[in-house]
Formats: C-alpha cells, sequence, structure tokens
C-alpha cells in the first residue's frame, strides 16, 4: 500500500501525540519593506532539507532521536495582515495548550509577534532573545504600526522595558536606538554578553527570535534586507549552541528569501541552522515537556 506523500523538514516526522516540539511554516511577507519573497521559505526549505543529514556532527545528535513533529505551512489571509496574525496567534496557542513547544519557519519578522503574544499569556514574565542585523524598534514604518521593521517595537509594547535582549544589530534608524535606551538591551555588531543574559535569565522563560539576515550577506546572501558587516555562520553557530542553557519555550527562524539566491546555498545554510538549532534545544525542551510544559 502506498503512504500518503507528504513533504516534511527531514527527520521531523514524528507523530502529533508522540511531539514535543511543533514545526510550522508561516509564508506571510506582506510588509516586507524591500525586497519580498520570504512566504515561499518553508516550502523551499522542506524540499532542500534533504540535502544534508540528519546528522549532527557537531553535536554528536540525530533529528531521528528528537521528537518534532512538521505540522506543514499555515494557510494564511496573505492580503489582511491583522487577519493572518491572528490565525498565526490561534495555532500557537493550540500548540501550547497541548503542553508542546511552538518552532516557526517565517515568513518576515512581524511573524513572531503573534506567536510571542500567545506565549505572554502563558507566562507573563516571558523574555525574548533576538539576533538580527536590524533593530527592528520604529514606532512605524511609514505609517503602519504592524510591519517587519516594527516589530521589535510591538514585542515591547506586549513585553515591557528590559525584556528583549538584541544581539548583532547593526542597521536602524537614529530614533530606534536612541528610543531603545533603557528599554532594550541591544548589543550591536556580536554576541558579546549572550552568555551572560543566558545565566541571569535561567529561571526565566525565554523565546528565541533568528533573523538570519544577522549572518554577513557573503554566508547569506539570500534575505530581503541584506546588510554589511554580520556576523559568520560558525559565530552564529556557537551563539546558538550557548542556547542549550535557557529556558526555551519557543522559538522562530524568519526572513529567508529564497529566490535571492539562485545557489541555494542560503536555503541550505537556513537548513542546517535549523537542524542545529532543533538539537540543541531538544534536551531542555523534552526535560520541560516530561515536567508538564
Amino acid at each position: 500500500m502506498l503512504n500518503k506523500n507528504i513533504e516534511t523538514f527531514i527527520g521531523c516526522n514524528k507523530s502529533y501525540d508522540k511531539a514535543n516540539i511543533v514545526l510550522f511554516g508561516a509564508p506571510f511577507d506582506s510588509t516586507t519593506s524591500y525586497r519580498p519573497g520570504t512566504r515561499f521559505a518553508s516550502r523551499v526549505m522542506r524540499a532542500e532539507s534533504y540535502a544534508i543529514e540528519t546528522y549532527s556532527p557537531h553535536q554528536d545528535k540525530d533529528l531521528e532521536d528528537i521528537a518534532v513533529f512538521d505540522a506543514g505551512d499555515l494557510e494564511l489571509c496573505i492580503g489582511d495582515t491583522k487577519a493572518a496574525l491572528s490565525q498565526i496567534k490561534t495555532f500557537a496557542a493550540n500548540i501550547l495548550n497541548d503542553k508542546k513547544l511552538p518552532a516557526m519557519i517565517g515568513g518576515e519578522h512581524l511573524v513572531t509577534l503573534p506567536v510571542i503574544e500567545a506565549l505572554h499569556n502563558k507566562y507573563p514574565n516571558l523574555h525574548v532573545i533576538h539576533f538580527d542585523a536590524h533593530a527592528d524598534l520604529r514606532d512605524n514604518y511609514l505609517g503602519a504600526k504592524l510591519s517587519h521593521a516594527t516589530v521589535m517595537r510591538r514585542v515591547w509594547d506586549v513585553l515591557g522595558d528590559n525584556k528583549i535582549h538584541q544581539f548583532g544589530i547593526r542597521s536602524g534608524d537614529r530614533s530606534e536606538f536612541i528610543w531603545g535606551k533603557g528599554r532594550v538591551n541591544t548589543q550591536k555588531f556580536t554576541f558579546c554578553g549572550l552568555e551572560e543574559t543566558i545565566n541571569n535569565l535561567r529561571d526565566v522563560p525565554v523565546y528565541f527570535s533568528l533573523d538570519l539576515d544577522v549572518l554577513d550577506p557573503s554566508v547569506f546572501p539570500g534575505t530581503g534586507t541584506p546588510e554589511a558587516g554580520g556576523v559568520s555562520f560558525n559565530e552564529l553557530l556557537n551563539a546558538i549552541n550557548l542556547l542549550q542553557s535557557a529556558n526555551i519555550v519557543g522559538f522562530d527562524m524568519v526572513e529567508l528569501s529564497p529566490s535571492y539566491d539562485p545557489s541555494g546555498v542560503s536555503t541550505l545554510v537556513a537548513c542546517k541552522l535549523l537542524r542545529e538549532l532543533l538539537l540543541t534545544l531538544s534536551k531542555g525542551i523534552c526535560d520541560k515537556f516530561k515536567g508538564g510544559f
């Protein structure tokens, strides 16, 4: 008998009931300020993930040994930003109600906001660790309050002061950096202070948001708003490895635009980073799940 042909990210084929991590795509890029195309990221990542192995030599771990269910892509209302965000929030809330951890592939960075809103309802003391090239702290972009350029400002609206910890930031309007002082903890250009931040947040619920344009465009050209002067792949991999000490309750990976790198290298970089992120966080996630996450 033939089985249904359902494409999943490599190694993420456990049943929903047995999984403690639910991977899903949020293919939305309606507020992209420069080059659109991130809505195709999750679909392309699933297809291209079969070019890498489930086993990580970096960690001596294998995706086959952890419980991840790939729910596929949400069918979002692309023409209505508020409706699409509401759909994402409802889906994330359902995952949390089932005591599973949401792991999202964007999409543009605005898709982070509704997942954080859902998590904040469950964890009022939620903090965010945010890797990005851009501060994303504008109050509006061309008059729009909801934009991938304003996402961390809207997250601040939810969480309040000193709950957002940014690393790798190297771009933004002057007013964003002025406004952020005393409200957002921002480390420009590097991951300096990340280990100390994680140690300080050891007993606090943390959401991790990875905007892939934190990488230098020479490593990762396939993004809508590339910024020169980014981190290397190994620097990012080492930073992700530190997260295994954090109390991660959800995470996302956003801003891959596959069409801007015809070589396909950017997609494969994203696939490998997702594998490493899932494996890095798997032990702590499993411990939380067993304890009634």
